[in-house]
């Protein structure tokens, strides 16, 4: 009878447990996160593991590989939890063709990287853009383009900059140019000088809110108490391009903008300027892919694009994002679930998600 208690109680608290859950469901998003053990089999599995689903009663917990292992378990010969994971290996194979992509002075093929990765082209191409959320091709463009902004503030001649960027030619790179930066080359050198930025400042529930364009599209959009200051961070941003209010034309765009805040579901179909570096590029397209209603840590955003150890670096870009809820950088959240630093106030973070969670 007692050990009839014993099993009851010990199924109660596995079933209580959110763990279970993603053991029920196999989730391969819960793989590292902790692994369990079946007392009757002596083994130690994955949360994703396929095997026959054991009795709640006669599972336990562990937080590593290592505690299942000490507490005399051994590794399940099906989902091998002693060996990386699935995602995990694709992630640090896609990490080193990241790396390598920078380091090459021509951005290399999708064969050559396939080649490097001892893997089909095809199913490169699909693992790439499943860990970054963007292609070979298109990372090593974010990256190119970066560079290409360094070489530009750095060379002595326009021409200098193109060639030490990696490009062939000069005529290839015209091609891009307005693509990568926006603006020609030479007016890039100068800070941006005869571009125009038109921006508009309204009200929103959850403060002034400033919503600016270039002539690729929303390019900056701030929120917080006061207008003036607003304005300031705007020419902050763009210390030599020439800024243009309260144009008539631009008030369906904030519009929509303010819409936005006020009911996330519907959506922003916008046109936007995505200004940033290569791997702060890379956690924006991740951040756009968390739906509404849903939030990601830190260490979550780290891992899609291929950096699991680059959880700091995500913050600092999640920091540096100037397109407020365009880019959700409001769905991120620390390991823990709390909510951390926000560059428009941790308050209208919390109403951000509120509102998402409830309409």
């Amino acid at each position: 009878m007692k050990a009839n208690n014993g099993n009851q109680h010990s199924a109660a608290a596995i079933l209580a447990d959110p763990r279970w859950a993603a053991v029920l469901a196999r989730d391969p998003e819960a793989d590292g996160r902790f692994f369990y053990s079946v007392r009757t089999t002596g083994v130690y599995c994955r949360p994703s593991c396929g095997s026959r689903l054991a009795r709640p009663e006669n599972v336990a917990f562990h937080a590593t590989a290592a505690e299942a292992e000490r507490a005399g378990f051994r590794a399940c010969r099906r989902c091998k939890p002693d060996q990386p994971s699935l995602a995990a290996s694709h992630a640090r194979t896609v990490a080193q063709l990241c790396r390598y992509i920078e380091a090459a002075e021509q951005a290399p093929t999708l064969q050559q990287l396939a080649q490097r990765a001892g893997i089909s082209a095809y199913h490169l191409h699909r693992v790439f853009k499943s860990v970054t959320g963007v292609t070979p091709k298109a990372y090593a463009g974010a990256h190119r383009a970066s560079r290409l902004q360094r070489e530009l503030r750095q060379r002595g001649t326009v021409t200098d900059a193109i060639y030490g960027a990696g490009y062939g030619s000069a005529g290839r790179f015209y091609e891009q140019a307005d693509q990568l930066l926006g603006m020609t080359p030479s007016r890039y050198r100068a800070g941006g000088s005869e571009t125009e930025i038109r921006f508009a400042i309204g009200q929103c529930s959850l403060g002034s809110i400033l919503v600016a364009r270039s002539g690729r599209g929303v390019c900056a959009i701030m929120m917080g108490d006061d207008p003036d200051q607003l304005a300031r961070e705007l020419q902050d941003r763009f210390p030599k391009a020439r800024l243009i209010g309260d144009d008539a034309r631009f008030g369906e765009w904030i519009a929509k903008v303010v819409g936005f805040v006020e009911a996330p579901r519907l959506g922003l179909d916008l046109p936007l300027d995505i200004r940033g570096t290569a791997f702060q590029r890379r956690v924006w397209q991740a951040l756009r892919k968390i739906p509404v209603g849903h939030t990601a840590s830190y260490a979550d955003i780290a891992r899609r694009i291929g950096s699991p150890k680059s959880v700091r670096a995500v913050a600092q870009a999640c920091a540096a994002n100037a397109l407020a809820v365009a880019i959700p950088c409001h769905r991120v959240l620390r390991s823990d679930g709390a909510l951390s630093g926000y560059r428009w106030g941790v308050e209208r973070k919390r109403a951000l998600l509120q509102r998402e969670a409830h309409r």
